[in-house]
């Protein structure tokens, strides 16, 4: 019998790769499924999740009322900043009041990085820019400001630029301690209640495998971690995944439907998105 088909699209960041590591090297019962990788940007992932392209995406939270008509949102998976987050970053060390007055290069108009900094300062100016492109531009002065995202947040310093604002740390002392969702996974409801709430297990199961088997998880990471020094890919990984990636849990839920609540507050969005989680009627 022919094996079901789910096309699974993630960004080639270590992170992801760490979290879909047991799932691509076939270290967990696939339970009748085959699931096949598609390794593209976060941004391109946003567009092609508004296409309806593949069964299973990573996105960005920003991008969810977009495609939610198409896609339900999966209980694991999730990235979050706790405490920690995308960063605005410039040459000269500025205060955060420097944001409501230069162009800020942002890595995608639906990264959830570009939300956050708009509920910060709604009236914020910016240029679109790819998110590897960021910081070389704030360094060599070709942009006045940043909004740097991945590992990004833990190499800046090297490039010689100065924090402005942690959206992540400004988050969580706004929220009262809530994390920062940034992205999520989600899966194509023609699939059918059944299929979603099955794959949902088997994702969960994946990453609490790599969690699990961490080395090994973190060996194959490292393969899709863009040079990076070993000990910050591993520090990285351990930021975006984590208990939260596993489970939202109910932090997690409130924090993200604090996320819609400030969008739709601000005039940033028309309207709060269902956020219920496969397999559950309430969020």
């Amino acid at each position: 019998m022919s094996r079901q088909i789910i096309n699974v699209a993630h960004s080639p960041d270590s992170d992801d790769a760490f979290m879909f590591y047991a799932l691509a090297k076939e270290k967990i019962d696939a339970n009748g499924f085959e699931f096949r990788h598609t390794l593209s940007d976060i941004e391109t992932l946003n567009q092609k999740a508004i296409q309806g392209v593949y069964e299973v995406s990573a996105i960005s939270f920003h991008a969810f009322p977009k495609v939610a008509s198409q896609y339900a949102l999966l209980s694991c998976g999730s990235s979050m900043g706790d405490g920690y987050g995308p960063m605005v970053v410039a040459r000269e060390p500025f205060g955060p009041e420097v944001i409501g007055q230069k162009t800020i290069a942002i890595p995608g108009l639906l990264t959830t990085a570009y939300l956050a900094l708009q509920i910060f300062q709604p009236n914020v100016k910016v240029t679109v820019l790819p998110f590897d492109q960021i910081l070389p531009a704030v360094a060599s002065g070709k942009v006045d400001l940043g909004l740097i995202i991945h590992e990004g947040q833990l190499t800046y310093e090297t490039e010689g630029v100065h924090c402005v604002l942690d959206l992540g740390v400004w988050w969580q002392e706004y929220t009262d301690g809530l994390p920062l969702p940034l992205g999520g996974n989600v899966i194509r409801k023609n699939l059918g209640e059944p299929t979603c709430v099955e794959i949902d297990k088997i994702l969960k199961k994946g990453i609490q495998y790599s969690l699990d088997n961490r080395d090994a998880a973190l060996d194959y990471a490292l393969s899709f971690a863009r040079g990076m020094d070993p000990k910050l890919a591993d520090r990285f990984v351990g930021m975006y995944v984590n208990e939260l990636t596993v489970d939202y849990g109910e932090r997690g839920r409130r924090a993200l439907h604090r996320l819609f609540d400030e969008s739709v507050a601000k005039g940033l969005l028309s309207e709060k998105p269902d956020l219920s989680f496969v397999g559950q009627t309430n969020p």
